[in-house]
């Protein structure tokens, strides 16, 4: 765990900031069909099966997604 970032991302906060980044509805099918180089060519679904960290999901989704950094 990193000093910038002291508290783990878990699913349903991940879930949730989705669906404040994304139109109402959207986060499920967006997280189902966007693939993400950052998280080796997988959907945000494929990574959570995958066993990746939400942490690490999240910072793909705040850079395809060119969020502001506050949301970070």
């Amino acid at each position: 765990m990193d000093a910038s970032y002291p508290f783990p991302v878990r699913e349903a906060e991940l879930w949730s900031r989705l669906g404040q980044v994304l139109p109402e509805g959207y986060s499920r099918v967006w997280a189902d069909q966007v693939v993400l180089a950052e998280l080796a060519g997988r959907t945000v679904s494929e990574a959570l099966s995958a066993g990746l960290p939400c942490k690490r999901i999240w910072r793909a989704v705040w850079s395809q997604l060119e969020l502001p950094g506050e949301l970070r």
